[in-house]
């Protein structure tokens, strides 16, 4: 009778003790979708593990060093929540080191920046409200930008790609208001035969030329048939559409980055002021807020778990690579020392990371760097924090939001997966949780660096699907199977 019970006893514990090795094999699906794709298995690396389980479930190249594009963001989102906490926010500073007669300001307006992810048109112009409703009209002195807190690195934006009018292109700034661009509607017009083109904001720094015809048939490729030809420098720009614009489109919007950010700051300061019933006639240039300046006015950011939900949900470059420097903590920081503090930090946490490359925290890299397996454990370590809550809630969810919206619509897996997304060329990635179908959350990271990277997201579809179908009863070694199940 003994002797049964314990063959009974171990034959249930044979199975686990097999099943705490990671898989060395793909799914079938996944391999299938990787051959129709042209990606060999040499190209990739993935990682899959259970929460709360000893051994992952999987791992094929999970110690190479890859491009994660985007996938780097969970990095930099998860660092920022720890080191500055989920309800950090960011003030913008109106000051003055002048005396106010009147509505009249006798001296120089100081705007000190802190470096807001986020500080929107319509946020720039509540703050200008609000300095005017504090009985400022007449401006006599210059407006002053304060951008110390980060330092002046050499930026090119058409550097990564060729595309310096493309908002993802906007280099970071201690003082970043409206990520620097302006936003066309493109308005077709059936009785006109014509298409008319609204810019907001209406900078006169900003010329568009409207040589766009309307047509009829599908709308396509919208974009590309604007043909665009820009040109410009830190001062002005100019925008030129020769193209097409098909009436079946309806209003279409498209962003441009434009100008120098003390050039665009003074152009917007001065339109919006003058829109307000306000003059101003000093100068716009950059320098430091003398420390006798007393503040008239704060823009507050929104928090910092709000904020993320923006950079991880839609893939935010310019947020990220904001809370990027602002990890640095200390006046004139530099993205090598944003890199550094995340590093410090990663070490304190016991988390090893030898291959990690950081270049702006972003992923809009060429050259940032990590393995699956240590974004996985990243990933792992971020589900025992305490702002766990805030990391997963600003991932993308499947078929529901931000860069997953519109994928796995039809599959089980849809609305059971947290997952951010990276998308270069030659780069392709997802990582983030899934919950299978028992009620069990796994850590899932499949990055593909190849020439043929663009044709992988079937194959990573699947391995989401893999995941969440999977049958994890006698899987992975799980540390409440090891003690044994409790009633």
């Amino acid at each position: 009778m003994i002797i049964s019970r314990c063959l009974a006893v171990l034959s249930l514990l044979l199975p686990l003790t097999a099943a705490a090795q990671p898989a060395t094999t793909l799914p079938e699906p996944v391999t299938r979708a990787l051959a129709q794709a042209g990606i060999p298995e040499s190209a990739i690396g993935v990682y899959v593990h259970e929460i709360g389980a000893e051994q992952p479930v999987l791992a094929i190249g999970a110690e190479r060093a890859l491009n994660p594009a985007s996938s780097m963001k969970l990095l930099t989102t998860y660092a920022g929540l720890e080191l500055l906490g989920p309800a950090y926010v960011w003030n913008t500073d109106v000051l003055t080191d002048g005396t106010l007669t009147q509505d009249v300001l006798a001296g120089n307006l100081y705007l000190k920046g802190s470096g807001d992810p986020k500080l929107t048109l319509e946020n720039f112009w509540l703050l200008l409200r609000s300095l005017r409703a504090r009985g400022v009209r007449e401006i006599r002195g210059d407006l002053v930008l304060d951008r110390r807190l980060f330092a002046e690195e050499l930026q090119d934006p058409g550097a990564f790609d060729d595309q310096p009018t493309r908002p993802y292109n906007t280099g970071p700034s201690a003082l970043l208001v409206n990520f620097k661009a302006v936003t066309l509607t493109f308005i077709p017009d059936a009785a006109s035969r014509t298409v008319r083109i609204a810019t907001e904001p209406p900078l006169p720094q900003v010329q568009v030329i409207n040589n766009l015809k309307l047509v009829d048939g599908p709308c396509g490729d919208w974009v590309g048939k604007l043909r665009l030809d820009s040109q410009g420098n830190a001062d002005s720009a100019r925008l030129t559409f020769n193209g097409t614009y098909a009436l079946d489109c309806g209003e279409g919007m498209r962003s441009f980055s434009v100008m120098g950010h003390r050039q665009y700051i003074g152009a917007l300061f001065t339109q919006l002021w003058k829109d307000l019933g306000g003059t101003f006639s000093g100068q716009v240039r950059d320098g430091a807020t003398p420390d006798q300046a007393r503040r008239l006015a704060t823009a507050r950011s929104l928090s910092l778990s709000e904020i993320v939900r923006d950079v991880n949900k839609y893939s935010n470059n310019v947020m990220a690579r904001q809370l990027f420097l602002s990890l640095a903590m200390n006046n004139g920081a530099t993205t090598a020392a944003a890199a550094n503090s995340v590093k410090q930090w990663l070490a304190l946490k016991g988390l090893a990371v030898p291959e990690l490359v950081l270049e702006n925290g972003s992923g809009l890299s060429r050259i940032e760097r990590i393995s699956a397996l240590n974004l996985g454990a990243v990933l792992l370590n971020a589900y025992a924090s305490p702002v766990m809550p805030e990391l997963m809630a600003s991932l993308p969810v499947a078929a529901i939001d931000g860069t997953l919206r519109r994928r796995l619509k039809s599959a089980e897996v849809a609305g059971q997966a947290h997952v951010k997304t990276g998308s270069l060329s030659g780069v392709r990635s997802i990582a983030g949780y899934v919950l299978d179908a028992q009620g069990n959350r796994a850590v899932v990271v499949f990055m593909v660096n190849h020439a043929n990277a663009f044709n992988a997201q079937a194959a990573q579809d699947a391995m989401l699907g893999w995941v969440h179908n999977r049958d994890s009863s006698n899987c992975c070694g799980r540390q409440e199977q090891r003690r044994g199940s409790r009633k």
